[in-house]
């Protein structure tokens, strides 16, 4: 059971590194300077209460695409 337990864990720490992975690469992707990239990803998480309310629902792709939206609005410098 403890094994099967360490498992998981070592799994879930594998995934949450490849979101984070996934995160960086679709904010360079929306135009994310490279040396800004560490930020943006601390401001998106940030923006997410902001532009959600605090708002528990499914994160689906429409949401990412408002969140990232919101930032360019707010923090342009980080896509310039």
């Amino acid at each position: 059971m403890k094994h099967e337990i360490k498992e998981l864990q070592e799994e879930l720490e594998d995934l949450t590194v490849h979101l984070a992975d996934m995160l960086e690469a679709t904010l360079h992707f929306a135009g994310v300077k490279e040396e800004n990239l560490e930020d943006a990803v601390k401001i998106y998480i940030d923006s997410l209460d902001e532009v959600f309310d605090d708002d528990e629902g499914e994160m689906g792709y429409q949401e990412i695409v408002k969140t990232i939206a919101y930032m360019k609005e707010t923090k342009p410098l980080l896509f310039a």
